[in-house]
């Protein structure tokens, strides 16, 4: 056990601040985390709002979710809710008192302290993309996550400042055994990056062992580790109308310990909930909150957050669809009801895009501007998703943070300052209806900051471009990410708590590491 508090912060602290703001591949904007300053958008009318709560509830009352974790089972037999078999209904005034609980915004302090971020209060973090089994790239094409690739995606996860979390396996390592694929994959994360990262709740070995893992990275004592969030979990439920067993013990123990949590429903419109969206999210809504008020039961004040993912399938193949008009709308009502409840949201930027494209692009920045829409705090996927989530892709995760680092911008107080020299009266009287900006003073003094500089956009005119060799963006990106391989810098960890996690991995994988059946 780790105590001594020099050592602490050698384990990633203000040593980092050398590093924070990545190589000199390109040059980005510095680590920050907006604050979405704008109204957001709100399709539903008040009447709109009580009617997709009352159905939430009615749900709950009414038909029930299905907990097939026994211990939650007893859990929620013991608050009083109604238990017949697996089948658990609970009233609305037990559901609003248990949400009540919960706090509107947390913080979640990773092993370097100035990496800390806040859920909730209109903060926005984006969290890198997670989960995909395949990898795409323009050099290899499509082929299975390897552990390389998965270090590769992580890499790029701490490189880019616009990134705030290191959430899942970017890839999965199809080359290491599930039973310590979670070891690997978490000693990479915490060894390469030194953001907030994320647990599996896939049983309870892979928990366990993820917390504990944090917990030696960031020189904490257990009570130190458990007095405020250092990690998170997400679940999904398993729509429509259940939450299985691993995911619940996963989320119990990290609520026990003071873990944040968030409960993400995987709910497309026209297969796993109701084809209209008030009814997609009137269920989604449902799921998620019969889990938050359960977390509230087991710890009171637990920081949970809301989290959707509402989009709809093509009704001609059953394939799901992202970015859509309805994913967009989803987004948004889910955002005004997440209000209505006092909760952090969580939503996510994706695709349906099989290769970095257009059609990649505008799915991705509609998703992405329907968070901003949408009031949410914590963005999943918002870098390298493709093909549904089935790949992950460098080229898209370095296009994906070009839109990031706007979206930075467009929250800059700076845009919207109006102060007598931003409106800039004297200026324009020095120019007058016969000149220009371009060389009168005030430009000269503002124009190196004035505007948002892109790093992988080409603004020059065709022929430039052209006579530069003419690469089209992904091509860009391509050659973008292979120079942040090259000039790539670990963040700095202390010797003895890297030799103390290499201790635990063997030690994890001599005992056999987690289970794979449940």
């Amino acid at each position: 056990m780790v105590q001594d508090p020099a050592r602490r912060q050698r384990a990633g602290g203000r040593a980092g601040n050398r590093r924070r703001h990545g190589t000199a591949a390109i040059d980005q904007s510095p680590w920050r985390i907006p604050v979405n300053t704008d109204r957001p958008t709100e399709p539903l009318t008040e009447a709109g709002v009580l009617a997709i709560h009352d159905g939430a509830m009615r749900i709950l009352e009414e038909i029930g979710i299905e907990f097939l974790n026994r211990e939650a089972t007893a859990l929620l037999r013991q608050a009083g809710c109604t238990v017949d078999g697996t089948n658990i209904r609970m009233g609305r005034d037990f559901v609003t008192e248990m949400i009540g609980k919960a706090p509107p915004a947390f913080t979640i302090t990773p092993r370097n302290p100035d990496r800390q971020i806040t859920i909730g209060d209109g903060h926005m973090v984006f969290v890198n993309v997670s989960s995909p089994p395949s990898y795409w790239d323009l050099e290899l094409g499509k082929i299975p996550g390897t552990r390389a690739r998965c270090r590769d995606l992580l890499k790029l996860t701490q490189y880019f400042n616009c990134i705030h979390i290191a959430g899942g396996y970017p890839v999965e390592p199809m080359d290491v055994h599930p039973s310590f694929r979670h070891l690997d994959v978490l000693f990479d994360k915490l060894t390469l990056t030194d953001k907030v990262c994320h647990a599996y709740s896939l049983g309870k070995e892979r928990v366990e062992d993820v917390m504990e893992m944090v917990r030696i990275a960031g020189g904490l004592s257990h009570a130190e580790f458990e007095a405020r969030p250092h990690m998170y979990t997400n679940i999904n439920s398993t729509s429509p109308l259940k939450h299985d067993i691993p995911m619940l013990d996963g989320w119990m123990r990290c609520v026990r310990r003071g873990q944040a949590v968030v409960v993400t429903p995987f709910t497309l419109a026209g297969a796993m909930a109701p084809v209209t969206l008030a009814g997609a999210v009137a269920q989604s809504l449902a799921e998620a909150l019969c889990a938050i008020a359960l977390a509230q039961y087991i710890r009171p004040g637990t920081p949970c957050a809301l989290g959707t993912f509402t989009s709809n399938v093509d009704m001609k193949s059953g394939a799901p669809a992202f970015g859509t008009p309805e994913y967009m709308r989803a987004t948004q009502m889910t955002g005004q009801m997440a209000r209505f409840y006092g909760l952090p949201l969580r939503a996510s930027g994706s695709c349906a895009a099989n290769v970095p494209d257009g059609q990649a692009m505008w799915e991705t920045s509609n998703a992405l501007w329907a968070a901003v829409q949408s009031g949410t705090n914590m963005v999943y996927h918002a870098a390298g998703w493709l093909e549904g989530g089935l790949i992950a892709s460098p080229e898209k995760f370095v296009m994906d943070c070009e839109i990031l680092q706007q979206i930075q911008r467009y929250f800059d107080p700076a845009l919207v300052a109006v102060t007598p020299d931003d409106i800039a009266l004297d200026a324009i009287t020095e120019v007058g209806p016969h000149g220009h900006f371009f060389g009168c003073d005030h430009t000269q003094q503002r124009y190196t900051t004035a505007f948002y500089q892109p790093f992988l956009s080409d603004w020059r005119n065709f022929e430039a471009w052209a006579l530069d060799g003419g690469a089209w963006t992904a091509r860009r990106a391509h050659r973008i990410f292979k120079e942040i391989l090259a000039s790539f810098e670990a963040p700095p960890m202390d010797a003895g708590i890297r030799e103390e996690l290499e201790a635990f991995v063997a030690r994890r994988r001599q005992e056999g590491g987690a289970p794979t059946d449940f």
